[in-house]
């Protein structure tokens, strides 16, 4: 600091004084003599030292420094006005303990200091120590220690916190106008109150906040932190090893496996990444995979996250200290949830509070940061490790509270919700319940809770609540089947039919005989199904339940009918509809009448098939049950389908699209829409049916169903195929293969490879089909479906021999016939005969070639296909031609031109007397 003393005219003294900042009044004069204190330096570099190892954070340092950078100053007008300077833009970052709230602020801090002209004024950093008692710092010792670091002196600074407050703020706004704007770090704050006198004010100053709670009293812009994911997590482990033992020590990078195992079990808490790494880098001998396995142990995890400087643990603890005990108490409780995410009303059960109440709770808790929002409002997580150290804590208070209680309530409270909402999916439009006003809402409410309902019924046997097992599974498996959840629902129902066979629970071991039959059923493991169906039958017997007896024949029949046992099937059909007429139960009844209808199609019987389906709607419709009968039409139009009544077939779909719009199930809309567009694709409306199945698709992905929606796209490539765009058709099965694939569904998927390779080969694509049925024949026989894998050697066969690999051919469609036989579906064994003879015929092999079309002509005569008959017979004749058995040729064409003329095909019936010709000429 100088200054200076000049006489003017007149006698007036003039003094400057520059060099200093200045707080208190400035005497001048002619002659002064001022004693100066010593000169002290303002201490603003006093970040501490940056971790060599910080990853993972790229996104948020992008965000802190943009809220960082300096604004352009206002340009005045001539009366001095302009543009007001941006108020002071505070950034706060908020988080759980350990997640690297300070780290991000140094990080961030010493970039910006970097900038040219962002902070040419350095740096002030103050740790409030805000969750620890013993070194908490209140705000009038944080300001003084500021104000120190500013070069004020000691004797300087006022007591109170409003006086200190008023010189920090003036201190900074005076570095400001000098062109020396100053970062404020501001870290540890429990409170918006032990922050807020700490801030700056002049509108130029800026200012980071960190601290476990969200302080949106700062009027700040706020940052949540979150844990790291998996990659930023290895690589944060990776260099954190580096850096302490050299670029030589690879452990992490060598052994991928135990470092992913690792990040997992440290759930991306980067305070407990570095002590793994610590931990590793004091023993530099020891292997990851050793310490990945040390961590498994969750009940002494946190006892490993731990250093002599450092601990997981010690982090939390000062979070939790602080809780009021209502919070505390909550906060003990909420790891007795056995799922993932907590809905505030199950919490309220858990606290025996009202939903109020305790959403205050844990809106507090949230703003500690000791547990997360969900994705939605209402749901509330809990980091692993915090999740281990509530455990620790509850279970040293269990009695007082009164843990037991509290997870009996939850259970009971997802055992009487499910329920609930599993009778809405029973009964899809019976009347509200107490919990749900109907279907969708309970379909909502099971979406979310999920996780829990199947987590809950997976635990509760080991702590004590056997009985929770069974209710829960069988009040949730309508909705596994909506959902499609078959692997979940055949776990569950395997792990509780244990528990009821430990109690000796006949009558639910009966029920979830039932069900698990039911899952193995949707799963195609249809053996084990019916093994599991006549188990259950015994036992109905045994307890008499004639009901339960009747509905596990009808379930039975149904898994009859899918292993092709047709005679069976129909007469265990036909046992569930007598014992339904005995008990004078009508819906019982038409629900037979409906299965041994499609029974009756699938076994060629379609005539009854139709009977049946018309009987069981004509019931529903008495019964005043819209939503079966709207089933039962769409069924009915299939049936008719079959018999090639397809304008009637139109007006039953139609009549269970309309049902079902009236009913609002926009998902049987939409599948009766589908079956619909089948059926104007055989009487050649295909663009009226690529409409419906289009419009078929986007219903199911707008509802989630990837399977229905799949198999929607699979239907609209065959129609776009019958239009001849089978470039369309291609792309669109394409896409059923790719959803199928990514759904798990083997099935499904070989049959949309079936149908991609068909409209291959009409695109002049044979190797590409090749490629499509070979596929197809893979994933059949993976799955262990014999059925599909006939159907993928016929195919497989055709595409053969399409391309001239006529052996090749023949040897697939000769196994393509074995496997129809042997699951006996002789339509179908006659589509693989007629194909067997073709390939036979193109080879040379007249004699095979008859061998294999005779049999093929008498099947399709036994099922009425009148033109396949027709279409083998003129097979039959070339064949006969080319051995030069002339006569009985013109017998066998004759036959032929007769069929194709009583069906109107005249070109057919012209070609094969052209045929007929020839024959009579070689006799002749």
């Amino acid at each position: 600091m100088t200054g200076t003393g000049e006489a003017h005219e007149g006698g007036a003294t003039v003094n400057t004084v520059s060099g200093g900042v200045f707080f208190h009044t400035v005497v001048q004069g002619r002659d002064i003599t001022v004693q100066l204190p010593p000169a002290i330096t303002p201490a603003l570099s006093g970040l501490p030292p940056r971790a060599p190892a910080f990853t993972g954070r790229d996104r948020h340092v992008e965000q802190l420094l943009a809220d960082l950078a300096p604004r352009p100053a206002p340009v005045l007008d001539d009366d001095g006005g302009g543009a007001p300077q941006r108020a002071v833009l505070v950034s706060a970052v908020s988080g759980l303990g350990g997640i690297g709230k300070t780290e991000l602020a140094v990080q961030t801090a010493a970039l910006a200091l970097r900038q040219p002209g962002w902070f040419p004024g350095g740096v002030l950093f103050t740790d409030l120590a805000g969750y620890d008692p013993e070194r908490r710092l209140s705000p009038e010792r944080a300001l003084e220690g500021l104000l120190r670091a500013l070069a004020v002196p000691g004797e300087h600074i006022p007591h109170s916190l409003e006086d200190r407050q008023r010189l920090y703020r003036s201190v900074l706004a005076a570095y400001a106008a000098e062109g020396r704007r100053v970062l404020v770090v501001i870290d540890n704050a429990s409170t918006t109150d032990q922050a807020a006198p700490l801030l700056p004010a002049d509108g130029i100053t800026a200012a980071l906040v960190t601290s476990r709670h969200t302080l949106d009293g700062l009027d700040a812009r706020l940052h949540d932190l979150d844990t790291l994911d998996e990659s930023a997590a290895t690589d944060l482990l990776d260099l954190a090893v580096r850096h302490a033992r050299g670029s030589d020590d690879t452990r992490i990078s060598d052994d991928p496996a135990s470092a992913v195992l690792i990040a997992r079990l440290c759930a991306g808490l980067p305070l407990a990444l570095r002590i793994a790494a610590a931990t590793l880098a004091a023993t530099p001998t020891r292997p990851a995979a050793s310490l990945a396995t040390a961590l498994r142990a969750e009940h002494s995890r946190l006892d490993k996250l731990a250093r002599l400087d450092r601990a997981v643990r010690a982090a939390f603890d000062l979070s939790y200290r602080i809780l009021p005990d209502d919070q505390a108490r909550l906060f003990r409780l909420l790891p007795l949830n056995p799922g993932p995410v907590l809905s505030t009303e199950a919490a309220a059960h858990l606290a025996d509070g009202t939903p109020d109440q305790v959403e205050e709770l844990l809106r507090h808790l949230a703003d500690a940061h000791l547990i997360e929002l969900g994705t939605i409002w209402g749901r509330w997580r809990m980091h692993d490790l915090v999740r281990l150290h509530a455990t620790e804590h509850g279970l040293a208070r269990a009695a007082p509270d009164q843990r037991d209680a509290a997870r009996a309530r939850l259970f009971a409270h997802y055992e009487d919700t499910a329920e609930a909402a599993g009778t809405h999916l029973v009964h899809p439009f019976g009347p509200p319940t107490e919990h749900f006003p109907d279907r969708v809402a309970a379909l909502a409410w099971l979406d979310a809770e999920r996780d829990n309902l199947i987590a809950t019924a997976t635990v509760a046997p080991e702590l004590g609540h056997a009985a929770t097992a069974p209710r829960l599974v069988l009040s949730i498996a309508p909705y596994l089947d909506d959902r499609r959840y078959f692997d979940d629902w055949v776990t569950l129902a395997q792990a509780a039919l244990s528990i009821c066979r430990d109690r000796g629970d006949r009558d639910n071991e009966g029920g979830l005989l039932n069900s698990l039959g039911n899952a193995l059923w949707k799963v195609r493991r249809f053996e084990e199904a019916i093994d599991t169906y006549v188990e259950c039958l015994a036992i109905w017997r045994e307890v008499e339940d004639r009901a339960g007896e009747a509905q596990t024949l009808n379930n039975l029949g149904i898994v009859l009918n899918e292993v092709r046992q047709f005679d069976k099937a129909v007469e265990t059909h036909t046992q569930s509809l007598t014992i339904w007429r005995s008990l004078d139960d009508r819906h019982g009844e038409a629900e037979a009448l409906d299965s041994l209808g499609t029974n009756f199609g699938a076994s060629g019987r379609l005539e009854e098939a139709v009977d049946a389906h018309t009987r069981a709607a004509v019931i529903f419709r008495e019964l005043r049950d819209r939503h079966s009968e709207a089933r039962v039409l769409d069924n009915r139009g299939s049936s008719l389908q079959a018999v090639e009544r397809f304008e009637e077939a139109i007006e039953a779909h139609t009549g269970a699209v309309t049902l079902f719009r009236e009913l609002r199930d926009r998902h049987r809309e939409a599948w009766a829409r589908d079956n619909r567009a089948l059926a104007l694709q055989a009487v050649g409306r295909v663009e009226e049916a690529v409409d419906a199945h289009t419009r078929a698709a986007a219903t199911f992905r707008e509802l989630g169903d990837r399977h229905s929606e799949g198999r929607a796209l699979d239907n609209l490539g065959t129609a776009l195929g019958g239009a001849k765009r089978f470039e369309q058709a291609v792309d669109v099965h394409t896409q059923a293969v790719t959803l199928f694939r990514e759904l798990g569904d083997r099935h499904l998927e070989g049959q949309a490879l079936g149908n991609l390779g068909t409209s291959l080969i009409a695109l002049d694509r044979p190797e590409a089909a090749i490629d499509a049925h070979t596929r197809e024949l893979a994933v059949r026989q993976e799955a262990g479906d014999r059925y599909g894998e006939a159907w993928a050697l016929l195919n497989l066969g055709v595409a053969l021999g399409e391309t001239e690999r006529l052996e090749e051919a023949i040897d697939h469609l000769t196994q393509s016939v074995a496997a129809f036989r042997e699951v006996h579906d002789r339509p179908a064994e006659g589509r693989a005969l007629f194909g067997l003879g073709f390939a036979q015929y193109e080879a040379g092999r007249f004699e095979e070639a008859i061998k294999a079309f005779t049999p093929a002509v008498t099947v399709f005569r036994e099922h009425g296909d009148r033109s396949n008959e027709g279409s083998a017979l003129g097979n039959t004749g070339l064949a006969l031609n080319d051995l030069g058995r002339f006569e009985e040729a013109m017998s066998v064409f004759g036959q032929a031109v007769t069929i194709f003329r009583e069906l109107g095909k005249q070109e057919e019936a012209e070609e094969l007397m052209s045929y007929w010709a020839i024959a009579r000429d070689s006799a002749g």
